[in-house]
């Protein structure tokens, strides 16, 4: 990335952020402070606990949307396989093992346990786990590590690169990049004290989720792919 095409980029972002507008995306912070608090390997239900930890008091869109429902289907392997599920958690939550094998892993698990469910209901019309994509991976690890991960929007993600005439943009999904630029941008944004005022100043204690996390990166990114060309106007 060109570092004044960030720095110029950052200053538009920071003028965002007190703006009405700038409150859109703010039910993800909401969702992650409850998979924070809600969260528990060890449950000994744990289905009920991936449930509690998936919510939102205004919106389903993170895992619920036309074409998209990997909470259901999450909800729906949990029912036929409740330990394999909570093992594919712990494995794709352990931080001393590289992050790519661990999300690679996670999407394998998942089309395992979806054609155990097909040859198990061979009349069912599930035929999609809805992880393959990486965008809900993204989201679990984001939500579980706030300073280590982000969401992730894959045009959203090369709209910026491109934008801040980074090279090599990715043709297909770069998870570990991702969380990668994530960082370098967020290191950028701590630096910025106006900026970071005026985020934290649009979250509610006790409803959102306080402290430092990528989700700041990913907003960014958001707000840069609506923007488009006109970001350097």
């Amino acid at each position: 990335m060109q570092l004044k095409k960030l720095e110029a980029a950052l200053v538009k972002f920071r003028e965002f952020l007190p703006t009405k507008a700038a409150q859109e995306r703010l039910y993800i912070w909401e969702s992650q402070l409850l998979f924070q608090q809600n969260w528990d390997q060890d449950a000994a239900d744990f289905s009920a606990m991936f449930d509690r930890s998936l919510d939102n008091s205004q919106t389903r869109r993170l895992w619920k949307r036309e074409r998209f429902e990997p909470k259901r289907m999450m909800l729906l392997f949990l029912g036929e396989e409740s330990d394999f599920v909570r093992s594919m958690f712990i494995d794709l939550f352990n931080p001393d093992k590289s992050v790519e094998n661990r999300v690679d892993r996670f999407v394998f698990y998942c089309d395992e346990l979806l054609s155990r469910y097909k040859r198990k209901y061979p009349l069912s019309i599930e035929n999609n786990h809805y992880h393959q994509d990486y965008e809900m991976i993204a989201l679990y690890l984001a939500f579980r590590y706030p300073e280590a991960y982000a969401c992730y929007d894959a045009e959203a993600f090369r709209t910026t690169l491109a934008l801040l005439s980074a090279p090599n943009v990715p043709v297909g999904h770069d998870l570990p990049r991702h969380f990668k630029v994530c960082k370098t941008i967020f290191t950028f944004m701590l630096k910025d004290e106006e900026l970071m005022e005026r985020h934290r100043a649009r979250l509610e204690e006790g409803k959102h989720y306080m402290g430092n996390s990528y989700l700041l990166s990913y907003d960014f990114m958001c707000f840069c792919r609506a923007a488009g060309e006109k970001l350097f106007d």
